[in-house]
């Protein structure tokens, strides 16, 4: 099973998405949009992306977990 984008409204009114698993893990959540295209666009992004290695910052949190923000 192949991942998938959620797009939602957050408490504040923002649209975000996240990206899930085919396990249901989430893999990716993304900053707050003011507007559902922006957001979709941001999907897109994603999309487009993702592939290039070069768009990736690792980094490690103080407390030893790893993370990445995906550059667009």
């Amino acid at each position: 099973m192949s991942g998938k984008f959620e797009l939602y409204k957050d408490t504040a009114g923002e649209y975000r998405f996240r990206l899930k698993a085919g396990n249901g893990q989430n893999i990716l959540a993304s900053e707050g949009y003011t507007t559902k295209s922006s957001c979709e666009n941001g999907i897109d992004s994603v999309k487009k992306n993702a592939p290039d290695d070069s768009k990736y910052e690792r980094k490690q949190t103080v407390a030893g977990k790893y993370m990445f923000n995906l550059k667009a």
